[in-house]
């Protein structure tokens, strides 16, 4: 709830705080006073759009400051920490938010939400959690075909939730269904090429048959034979230093000779047996090494142009798969996947008739649930009529009549009911759409019935009405002040309101006052109590805040009200 707001240079009003709080807010105040300067600076605090010709005549800039207790934890903590602000806890599971806007005579504007500069956008999300603002233009915020069913939704409660869930469920199984079914129906032509093209590259690879690492083994093994005339020499004069055939001296003879020339001295000198037996190790390393590079030779010899042909021809076999495919990972990844995505191409017939039986299946499923959707909101738009029609009695309008239709529409994730709130003024009337067949004092009056009802299921924070009472007087005044007062026990209520009738039932009452200083029209904001409330109900009745019998007629009036509410 709003439990301070304070204005600066706005309208007419130079300077105001009002002390709000819960329960029923009243404001009054003489015309031109700058009552719906509160209504205006409010709208700003809930992201309205910016007018400079708000601000105060001779004022650079005006600002609106608020002060909400809101839950600690929620929705509204949420999107106040996503902006980069804080609220501040109380300790008892609520904590204050406040929310600043400000307007340059420029027409520049600049928001501030939990202490950090945000969007103004902020603030309008923030409105839909936290006030229901109706003018004097805008009386019904059930405006919208959709914001009607929605009300209707949740004054269904759980069955119609349940019902709702059930439906939404249904609906995007059909879509899915129906979505894949079409796509598989208009990709056909594409789907057949890609299974044509996709079991020609297969049988491709197939014939080729490429192994891991292939490509570079390949590329190295003809490196090799390119190069074997080479290799044999390299090789060949290393064989012959190591192991020569010939009377040549040789590394194994040397090795040898020097060996035996330690081994001759070792039995003077321990030293040497050792160094003797690291020569023995050394040549039976030579001797293995002589051996691997026979091997190689002969290996060689092996080997010629045919080899080298038949290496050329499966590199240029496996180059082709890689120039066409990328590499061969991905060849081989190719030949890995693309079995399976073909059969699934090939499925395709059996697939679409599945398909059909899923979609079918349901719409059937869906239709159901739509009928039980319906039947739901059906009971629940009977309620709802009684119930609205039972509160216009109350309200000065015995006669009238609220229907709430529920017909059919388009088929949408939401059902396919479409939902008309209508009136019927008087008996023998047809009932019509409520926003044109209700003068302006009795749209206020149904809209008012409507939030009374709608509150006892799906209570909204604050509601804000600017002369709601526009229109009415006597009797009805009186009802519409009670209802207010019914409201304020579940909701925090402000009026802006000229009816002593309707101010009377205010649990706080607050009244906008302008001076002059000979030039200038200022306004302040006072909160009355005792004497001083009396005196503006008996102006607001007869224009004379001293008139005897106004003041008695005052008087009366708050006595009418509940005791507990009277200051």
């Amino acid at each position: 709830m709003i439990e301070q707001m304070t204005l600066r240079d706005l309208g007419v009003i130079a300077d105001a705080t009002l002390p709000i709080g819960a329960g029923f807010t009243a404001i009054t105040g003489e015309t031109g006073a700058g009552k719906t300067m509160v209504v205006t600076g409010l709208g700003l605090l809930l992201g309205a759009r910016a007018d400079s010709a708000a601000v105060r005549g001779g004022a650079d800039s005006a600002r609106v400051d608020g002060l909400w207790v809101v839950p600690e934890n929620g929705a509204i903590a949420d999107r106040v920490q996503e902006a980069g602000g804080e609220v501040e806890p109380l300790g008892d599971g609520t904590a204050e938010l406040y929310l600043g806007r400000s307007l340059t005579a420029e027409g520049r504007s600049r928001a501030t939400v939990g202490g950090r500069t945000a969007p103004a956008g902020v603030l309008a999300d923030l409105a839909d959690l936290l006030v229901v603002v109706h003018g004097q233009s805008d009386q019904l915020r059930l405006k919208s075909a959709a914001a009607q069913r929605d009300a209707l939704d949740r004054f269904g409660g759980p069955v119609v939730a349940e019902a709702l869930t059930a439906y939404r469920t249904a609906f995007g199984a059909w879509k899915s269904a129906a979505a894949e079914l079409d796509a598989l129906t208009a990709d056909r032509a594409a789907r057949a090429q890609e299974a044509a093209e996709l079991r020609a590259a297969l049988a491709e690879i197939e014939e080729v048959d490429p192994q891991p690492g292939e490509d570079l083994q390949l590329t190295q093994r003809a490196e090799r034979l390119a190069h074997a005339e080479e290799l044999r020499v390299a090789a060949a004069s290393a064989h012959e230093s190591l192991s020569s055939e010939d009377d040549r001296p040789d590394v194994t003879a040397l090795l040898a000779e020097a060996r035996r020339a330690l081994e001759r001295a070792a039995d003077s000198d321990s030293a040497l047996g050792d160094l003797a037996a690291q020569l023995e190790e050394i040549g039976y390393r030579i001797a293995d090494l002589s051996g691997e590079l026979s091997a190689y030779l002969a290996d060689l010899d092996e080997t010629g142009p045919h080899e080298l042909a038949a290496v050329e021809e499966r590199r240029a076999a496996v180059n082709a798969l890689v120039r066409t495919h990328g590499t061969l990972d991905e060849v081989l990844a190719l030949a890995d996947t693309g079995a399976r995505r073909l059969a699934e191409l090939d499925d395709d017939g059996d697939r679409a008739e599945r398909l059909e039986a899923e979609r079918d299946a349901a719409r059937t499923a869906l239709d159901t649930a739509g009928d039980a959707l319906t039947a739901a909101r059906t009971a629940a738009a009977t309620r709802l009529s009684a119930a609205v029609t039972d509160e216009l009695r109350h309200l000065a309008l015995p006669d009238a009549t609220l229907v709430v239709s529920v017909d059919s529409g388009a088929e949408s994730a939401s059902g396919r009911d479409e939902v008309t709130i209508l009136l019927a003024p008087h008996p023998g009337a047809t009932p019509r759409p409520v926003a044109r067949s209700a003068s302006g004092g009795e749209l206020s009056r149904v809209m008012l019935a409507i939030e009374v009802v709608l509150a006892a299921v799906d209570p909204v924070p604050t509601f804000v009405f600017d002369e709601v009472d526009a229109g009415i007087g006597g009797a009805a005044a009186i009802e519409v002040g009670r209802r207010l007062a019914q409201l304020a026990r579940s909701s925090q209520v402000i009026a802006v309101t000229h009816l002593a009738q309707v101010a009377a039932f205010a649990s706080n009452h607050l009244t906008v006052v302008k001076s002059h200083d000979g030039s200038v029209t200022a306004s302040s904001v006072q909160a009355l109590a005792g004497a001083e409330r009396e005196a503006e109900m008996a102006r607001l009745l007869s224009g004379m805040p001293d008139s005897p019998a106004a003041l008695e007629h005052a008087r009366e009036l708050l006595s009418l009200a509940d005791p507990r509410l009277i200051g």
